[in-house]
């Protein structure tokens, strides 16, 4: 605890020398436990004594409160930062193994490295520290990833069977069960002295022995307790295991990235203490790791049989005192290019060029394997090497040497292709049996019917790579008039077709038919024909004066030159009789035809009329006559709570103002509009009420008082608003007819209430002035006076 205390005081003297540094004083409370931390680490190399330390925090006005609050805050932060974690506790006689040691730990350097100055703690395997690969840098060197990689370790499996062979040594664990009979068990530790010590019995001395060997000379000396054990007929046995396992100390040297000395399970192998220690550096060798026992090399290790076959019989079990050393690599090459790993490997003395690239996994499926590239490096300068296929396997490699695999080029040595009018178009091949034009055709099964075999051409590039082409009569070769015409690679054959060469024939069909539109010209097609592909009639055609428009083709000879189009128009038999000559005219390409609606075909055509009539719904328009008035009478005319003035006529969701009472009064009224369809007449219910709204004081509705004028409905709303357009006021009357206040001369005009009306009052908008100030007025006056003095001045003068 006092020294705790002294470290704390130490770091709290620290803290604020660096304070004394800064230009500004900040509070002990203002800083964040990261600045503490990085205050500590920036002071930490100040070497002064704790007294100046003190003496110049105070002077920069910190008080003796102040240090004490910054201990306080260390405190905290050490109580975190040295917070352990808790593992669970172990039952004595539990048989679960552990791994325990001693890692050797130097000041400043990772974990599980030897120094003068050590500071051990007892850690797992399982819990030590790993580094993370990403903080690393990435090496292209083949197999350096095994070290690096945070998913794999090599650590012992601890869950395994006694092995029998196993030597024990100090600190090694035993189980000793007894059953049957008697019933015992006994936990013993192998002592440094290599001895197991039971209760009221001599120590047995196992030291340099495997378990099985131990475990004869445990149970001969158990005998002495219990009469007969392990023996047939005895009724009692012993099992002795292997519980927890003691630790043993290698020693790693060489080019690897952590060497020095490591405290490891004794079920470690090679493998696990290369894990520890990060691997073989850069200039480390993967190919020749000697493990070292007693001033001997008991086993080398090539970890390349580990990589490439999972062979790992020279990942032997490591010993206390064991080295293990990584000397230098002996030539590195690198691969690079179209190989599956494009990676630096370590080449041994005797491999050839053909084991590198079984390293590398081989060529891609895209690889120029006909010469590889080498780079090498000379005493002067560099050196470029080209290798065949046949001297890979036979070619040594040198220290440096860099490998080029290159890409095969995207083009075919022997392709060759045809379209157009044949059967099969396609790819070929160019081999034996297809070298020429008549074998490539007869390979694509022959042209087609429809085929142009008057001319077909051939796209070839010349030796400068310059586009030709090669045109030929395809008929007379194939008929053999002509001699044949040798293919050459990337050769690319076109035979036209007949329809390829015109344009594309079509007839279309408009009008009155259920799919109009334009179709595939066929000869002996018939207008008939058309109307049945086009789905028949509709039921408005009109089966008189069908149209047809041809196209007058003459190819520019002709007298005259002004007609360009031929009309024809003819009759039809509507159930298209095949006798029928209209039915039977024959179309050439490109006709147009025009079936037309009959003049006398009408659709339905309906309105509708809804409130206080007697029959209200939906009426046909028998006429194109009908008018409103026509359509109230068939509705049986208006109920007596109807209000005539009151009607609107809704046309294509617009309102149509109407004065239904003048309408009914004199049919022949401009009001007594033609009905169209879907138009919609609504009377409604008698209304007792004047609506006001917009600039009033009250917008309200007001009972409607025969007599009162447009003045007296304004009153009853409060009258005008400050912002109110008197001169604009106007009603709106039931039958949505609107009419404004008029005015001629001093007499104002108002429009007449009627029940149901709206009365609006449009309003100026807020932000807008009605009038002037006072002081605007005598300003605008003034300069009004100004103006009328000038303009005297100013005449005065040109009258002199």
């Amino acid at each position: 605890m006092k020294l705790f205390s002294r470290i704390l005081l130490t770091l709290s003297f620290l803290v604020l020398v660096h304070a004394a540094f800064s230009q500004a004083k900040r509070k002990v409370e203002d800083l964040s436990d990261e600045e503490i931390s990085t205050f500590f680490e920036r002071a930490q190399s100040s070497g002064m004594t704790e007294a100046q330390l003190e003496k110049a925090a105070k002077a920069q006005g910190y008080t003796s409160a102040d240090i004490a609050k910054m201990r306080s805050r260390l405190t905290q932060i050490g109580d975190t930062k040295t917070k352990e974690k808790t593992t669970t506790s172990k039952s004595k006689t539990s048989s679960k193994r552990t791994v325990s040691g001693k890692l050797s730990t130097k000041k400043g350097a990772k974990k599980g490295v030897n120094s003068d100055e050590e500071d051990t703690e007892d850690v797992s395997m399982e819990e030590e520290e790993m580094v993370d690969s990403t903080l690393l840098p990435k090496k292209k060197i083949y197999g350096a990833n095994l070290f690096n990689n945070k998913k794999l370790n090599f650590e012992p499996d601890l869950r395994i069977a006694t092995p029998v062979n196993y030597t024990l040594g100090p600190d090694d664990e035993l189980n000793i069960d007894i059953f049957g009979e008697v019933m015992d068990n006994y936990t013993v530790t192998v002592s440094p002295e290599g001895t197991v010590k039971i209760l009221n019995l001599s120590p047995i001395y196992v030291n340099g022995l495997n378990v099985e060997a131990a475990s004869a000379r445990i149970v001969s000396r158990l005998r002495q307790l219990y009469q007969g054990l392990n023996r047939p007929g005895s009724g009692s046995s012993a099992i002795i295991t292997l519980g927890n396992v003691r630790s043993i100390k290698v020693t790693l040297v060489g080019e690897v990235e952590n060497p020095g000395s490591y405290t490891i399970s004794s079920l470690a192998t090679v493998f696990n203490a290369l894990y520890l220690a990060g691997g073989p550096n850069e200039n480390g060798s993967y190919r020749s790791i000697r493990v070292i026992r007693n001033n001997k090399v008991v086993r080398t290790l090539d970890l390349y049989d580990f990589l490439l076959k999972a062979d790992q019989k020279d990942n032997i079990q490591l010993k206390d005192q064991d080295i293990i050393r990584v000397g230098d690599f002996d030539s590195h090459v690198e691969l690079a290019g179209e190989v599956r790993r494009p990676m630096v490997f370590e080449a041994v003395k005797g491999e050839t060029l053909k084991d590198i690239l079984r390293y590398a996994g081989g060529f891609t499926d895209k690889a120029y394997t006909y010469s590889l590239n080498v780079r090498r490096n000379t005493s002067r300068e560099l050196k470029l090497l080209n290798i065949t296929q046949d001297e890979v396997a036979t070619f040594q490699p040198q220290n440096g040497d860099s490998i080029s695999v290159g890409k095969i080029i995207e083009r075919y040595e022997n392709r060759v292709t045809v379209s157009g009018a044949v059967f099969r178009p396609g790819v070929f091949a160019i081999e034996n049996g297809l070298t020429t034009v008549k074998e490539l055709i007869k390979r694509a099964e022959g042209p087609r019917e429809n085929a142009f075999l008057n001319r077909a051409t051939i796209s070839r590039r010349k030796e400068n790579y310059d586009p030709e082409m090669i045109s030929f009569d395809l008929g007379k070769v194939l008929r053999g008039e002509l001699a044949d015409i040798a293919l050459h690679r990337e050769d690319s054959l076109m035979v036209y077709s007949l329809d390829s060469l015109r344009e594309y024939q079509r007839v279309s069909i408009f009008g009155e038919v259920n799919k109009p539109g334009i179709f595939e010209f066929r000869t002996g097609m018939k207008v008939a024909d058309i109307i049945l592909m086009a789905k028949g009639f509709k039921e408005a055609a009109s089966y008189s004066k069908i149209e047809l428009s041809r196209r007058v083709i003459t190819h520019g000879v002709t007298d005259n030159m002004n007609q360009k189009i031929e009309v024809k128009t003819f009759d039809i038999d509507g159930s298209l009789n095949i006798s029928n000559e209209g039915s039977q005219f024959e179309l050439k390409p490109f006709d147009i035809i025009s079936i037309r609606r009959s003049p006398n075909y009408e659709v339905q055509r309906g309105v509708s009329i809804e409130g206080m009539v007697n029959y209200p719904g939906r009426y046909a328009i028998k006429t194109d006559d009908q008018k409103i008035s026509d359509l109230v009478f068939a509705a049986g005319g208006l109920k007596p709570e109807g209000f005539l003035d009151g009607a609107i006529l809704y046309r294509d969701s617009t309102v149509v103002g109407v004065k239904l009472s003048e309408v009914l009064r004199n049919p022949n009224s401009t009001n007594n509009l033609l009905l169209m369809e879907n138009d919609r007449l609504v009377i409604p219910r008698i209304l007792e009420t004047v609506k006001l709204t917009g600039g009033v004081q009250n917008p309200i509705s007001i009972a409607f008082q025969a007599g009162n004028s447009l003045q007296d409905y304004l009153d009853g709303a409060g009258g005008y608003t400050e912002y109110a357009d008197k001169k604009n006021v106007y009603v709106k009357a039931p039958n949505g007819i609107s009419t404004k206040r008029r005015r001629f001369l001093f007499i104002r005009k108002n429009p007449k209430v009627y029940p149901g009306s709206e009365i609006v009052v449009p309003e100026f908008p807020t932000n807008m002035k009605k009038g002037m100030t006072t002081a605007e007025a005598v300003g605008l006056s003034s300069a009004l006076v100004s103006v009328a003095l000038t303009l005297t001045t100013l005449i005065n003068n040109l009258t002199k």
